[in-house]
Order: structure tokens, then sequence, then C-alpha cells
């Protein structure tokens, strides 16, 4: 045999090799990629709403988002006082139909506004239904004899949300008991404005 022959002969195995080479690595890639997977997860984010109202008649609710707020219907007349004298004033609140979470509402003091509150106190009752008078008791939010300006801290009641959300939240019913005491002066005159501050629970 001619060393040409010879020549030939080993080509054609160096390309029988190489060819099955090639064969073994596509084979190798089609198996490597049969064995890869891979999974999603994906997260929807929605905020919810949040809505507190109050009413004057324990009827018609609506917001009162900033000072002054609704004027609370004072009973006798509260423009008129001598020492002893007491008035009276419900207020509600709920949770809008359209607010998703329950609340802690905070009842922060009166502020003032006027020549003066001096002289003046007060009690704050959660009652089980609306209105306020001389015999209305409940839960005493704020002790009898609580100074008008006086600070406040911790007095909080609980709110809920309505089920389902398209309704609205149970009221609270509050009742204001304002006393002028003995040192109130004649022609004296104030305003005093409370704040409830709901929070979300949730």
């Amino acid at each position: 045999m001619n060393d040409e022959a010879t020549r030939t002969r080993g080509r054609g195995k160096v390309r029988a090799l190489l060819a099955g080479g090639l064969v073994l690595g596509v084979g190798a890639t089609v198996v490597l990629a049969a064995w890869n997977d891979s999974e999603f997860g994906t997260g929807t984010f929605t905020a919810g709403s949040f809505n507190m109202q109050g009413s004057t008649d324990g009827t018609a609710f609506s917001d009162h988002a900033s000072a002054p707020g609704a004027t609370l219907p004072f009973s006798v007349s509260p423009d008129n006082l001598a020492p002893g004298d007491t008035v009276y004033a419900p207020f509600a609140v709920r949770l809008a139909a359209n607010t998703s979470t329950g609340a802690t509402v905070t009842v922060n003091g009166a502020t003032a506004g006027g020549t003066s509150i001096a002289n003046l106190n007060y009690q704050l009752l959660q009652t089980t239904s609306f209105g306020c008078d001389a015999s209305t008791t409940g839960t005493e939010l704020v002790a009898a004899g609580t100074a008008l300006n006086g600070t406040l801290s911790g007095v909080t009641f609980d709110l809920d949300a309505g089920s389902p959300t398209t309704d609205p939240g149970d009221p609270v019913f509050l009742c204001f008991k304002v006393t002028a005491g003995a040192g109130l002066v004649q022609g004296q005159s104030g305003t005093a404005t409370w704040e409830l501050s709901a929070a979300s629970t949730s």
C-alpha cells in the first residue's frame, strides 16, 4: 500500500472522528436543554380606601375633614351660660362605604378659639344610640370635669369597616356635656374644636 493511500485512509478516519464528535456535541446540547426549567410568580398590589364621616343628626353622614368642621348641635343656649349650666351635643362617626379596613379613633383635646374658654369643663361619653341630654349615660371617654382646653392622652375608640365594603361601617355615637364653672366671667366667649383622628388598623 502506498503512502498516499495510507494518508487518505487516515484523513477518512479523522473526518469520521470529527463527524462523530460533532454528532456527540449536538446530542449533548439537546440533552442539556431538555433539563432547563423556570417558574414565575406575579403579585398584584392595590391600595385600599379609608374615609371617616361624621353626623350631627345620626342619619346624614358627610366629611368634615378640616377645622372648624361640623357645628355641634348643643341643646339649651350655649351663648347664655351661667355658672353651673350644662349644655349637651350629640355627634356620630362611622367609616364610609368605600373603606376597606377598620380604624382606631383618637380624641384630641379641644382647640380654643375666640376670647376664652376658661372656666368651662366637659365630659365625653360613648353611647349606644344617638342623642345627648342630662339623662344620657354610656362609656366615659373623657371624665367629667375635664377642662375644655385641657390636654388629652390615650382617649380612643374603634370603628369597624362595612361588610361588604359597599356598605358603611356601624356608627359610634358620642355625647358632649359642657358645664360652666363657678369662675365663669360675664361676657366670656369662645369656641372649642375637637379633632377625632382615625388611623386604619391594617
